[in-house]
């Protein structure tokens, strides 16, 4: 199949030029920006390139941060035979090819074979299966670049067998840095062609870039193309970017860790009573398209999880919030959305309902199912109440105080306490109650004790 890195130095007379991104892709560790922490001199994974020990790595980040052009230089550094294919395009037929080819080359010739996959997340398991035996057998050094997190898109017999090197998203100045290096280079950039532009816009098109610099590079040439010439210089300024740019579009992946990562960054800000972090990351969610109606029932949850009896009202302001979102749609929703967020970061916090759930539900499960308890029983037949069901019960209402002392858990959990209130919000005001109608108890048992 073909290489995803073809021969750059054939150029017919008639092809059309490659995009600015593809012509300005850094070629040496010198010209690459970005990822000091893994490939600054003297770091092991530049080290392992540069003295061609590399062995097999999984590369993660999200696009435009140089995994490929870090796949080109380790193939331009390495004596090992490098082949490069896409998940995309290649078959399980194209991997069992190399494979059996890798095998025979390091039979006969005693070299390793380097295979970059890109996209390797879009491989299946049994296409990932077929590199296991032979990166096993080290005929192969795997070269895995992925935007999705591996510990879910990548099996883990061979994720065991391969080194994660985490590349972040680009810096908005190390952005700005390659903008600046493509407007000056005569032969791959901008350079020869004159262009005025200001170092606010360049920071703009940086900015919108979202640490992507293949985006920004598009964006750039797509503004000098598309820009004014006046007196031979085409002059280009934020409002004509701005015109370009019209909207961003937001890294976000519904089903990936994205979507993970956002909900639990809105969830706990609110859990840490923090309303300008948790409509941020509401906005980001709403923006990039995630459905309304799951964040709402996101807000639902945390009403009772982490608010709970501290403000009653936080559950029906999130069920509202909900209804709101269904009845009117989007966008307007979005500003109930955010309101039941921001009442809720802004809610006294506790988790005590949450624990007294967790807490039953683990009596239940693991302790012995106990009958209930014959006075907490109806009898609606003659058989029933002479099975003395219902005998012993106590009408709440007919007591002084509206409390009986009596109990109504089984027998072997008689005295577990499963709610524990907390001493915020409305909790301490039921706190005090439970206390007062323990006292109210006490005093009752105390009573019969004294009559016998």
């Amino acid at each position: 199949m073909d290489s995803l890195f073809p021969d750059e130095n054939v150029t017919p007379a008639d092809s059309v030029p490659a995009p600015l991104a593809e012509r300005m892709r850094p070629r040496t560790f010198e010209e690459f920006v970005g990822q000091d922490e893994l490939l600054a001199p003297g770091k092991p994974l530049r080290e392992a390139i540069e003295r061609d020990l590399l062995q097999s790595i999984i590369l993660w980040g999200p696009p435009g941060t140089g995994k490929t052009t870090l796949a080109r230089i380790v193939a331009e550094t390495t004596r090992a035979r490098f082949v490069a294919f896409s998940a995309v395009l290649a078959g399980i037929k194209e991997i069992r090819d190399v494979m059996s080819e890798a095998e025979r080359t390091r039979r006969t010739t005693g070299r390793r074979t380097i295979v970059f996959i890109d996209e390797i997340h879009r491989f299946n398991k049994a296409q990932q299966d077929a590199f296991l035996p032979r990166v096993e057998a080290g005929d192969i050094v795997l070269i895995g670049a992925t935007t999705e997190n591996p510990s879910f898109e990548v099996n883990a017999a061979l994720l065991s067998r391969s080194k994660v090197f985490v590349l972040r998203g680009l810096t908005t100045s190390e952005v700005a840095s390659i903008l600046t290096r493509a407007l000056a280079d005569g032969d791959r950039g901008l350079g020869a062609t004159p262009v005025d532009i200001d170092e606010d816009t360049i920071l703009a098109v940086a900015r919108y870039a979202n640490g992507d610099a293949r985006v920004a590079l598009n964006l750039l040439e797509l503004s000098v193309a598309a820009a004014p010439v006046v007196d031979g210089v085409r002059r280009i300024n934020l409002a004509r970017v701005q015109e370009t740019i019209q909207r961003r579009a937001l890294l976000y992946d519904k089903t990936g860790e994205e979507h993970y990562n956002l909900i639990s960054a809105l969830h706990k800000s609110m859990r840490n009573s923090d309303p300008d972090a948790a409509v941020y990351w509401l906005a980001r969610m709403v923006e990039a398209g995630e459905d309304p109606l799951y964040i709402a029932r996101r807000l639902v949850r945390f009403a009772s999880e982490d608010v709970g009896n501290a403000d009653p009202q936080a559950l029906t302001v999130a069920v509202a919030a909900k209804d709101a979102v269904h009845f009117i749609g989007m966008p307007e929703g979005n500003t109930s959305l955010a309101q039941a967020a921001i009442y809720l970061a802004t809610a006294p916090k506790s988790n005590a309902v949450y624990a007294a759930y967790n807490q039953a539900a683990a009596d239940a499960h693991n302790d012995v199912a106990e009958p209930v308890p014959l006075h907490l029983r109806n009898a609606p037949t003659r058989l029933m109440k002479e099975l003395e069901y219902g005998k012993g019960y106590r009408y709440a209402h007919d007591e002084a105080d509206a409390v009986a002392d009596m109990s109504c858990l089984p027998p072997a959990l008689a005295d577990r306490k499963y709610y524990e209130p907390k001493e915020r919000g409305f909790e301490k005001e039921i706190k005090r109650r439970l206390e007062g109608w323990e006292e109210i108890k006490k005093r009752r048992r105390a009573e019969l004790r004294s009559k016998k």
